[in-house]
């Protein structure tokens, strides 16, 4: 989020592109209609942060709050769901995210040694994203492609029977 600045009012000031992500995260929420069914406030948690990260990229501290709010729950249990799940980031990512699987069938056929070239072409480590904004890695336990181990997700491509020797020309496709 680019400013968490308070006005006169003591309303946080927005740009107009933060501002519309918001009032379009407010119109989802409430077509979920959890003012009036109390109890899908819990039960809509995880679809609201996945349309919330679609929206944001991300779930910065300012998108948690205004889910718990909007919700009625504490930011803590927001948080707790988003550290749980391993497809949530509360980080800004990459343009291009790079998931690594290493789920058993992958980590066996290769995994580790694919993810290990990512991170020196990158010069990053897991979990981080280059300076420039363009790339982040990480790794997810299983993406339920285990016939085409070892598997590489950037975005929502899959790549299948990766190797180390294949990483340069996938992030070339990405105009490395």
């Amino acid at each position: 989020m680019s400013c968490n600045c308070q006005g006169a009012s003591g309303t946080v000031i927005r740009t107009p592109e933060e501002a519309a992500k918001f009032d379009e995260l407010e119109r989802y929420i409430a077509s979920l209609q959890v003012d009036r069914i109390p109890d899908r406030r819990r039960g809509s948690l995880i679809q609201i942060l996945h349309r919330a990260q679609n929206l944001f990229g991300y779930l910065p501290e300012e998108v948690q709050g205004f889910v718990a709010a909007r919700l009625g729950i504490s930011r803590a249990e927001v948080y707790g769901v988003i550290s749980f799940y391993s497809y949530f980031t509360d980080k800004p990512v990459g343009r291009y995210k790079i998931n690594v699987c290493t789920g058993t069938a992958c980590f066996v056929k290769g995994a580790p040694k694919v993810l290990d070239e990512l991170k020196r072409r990158l010069n990053i480590k897991e979990g981080e994203s280059t300076p420039d904004g363009r790339f982040f890695l990480g790794a997810l336990r299983c993406v339920g492609a285990c016939s085409l181990a070892p598997v590489v997700m950037i975005n929502d491509k899959v790549y299948g029977n990766m190797t180390a020797d294949k990483v340069a020309d996938i992030l070339r496709e990405c105009g490395e």
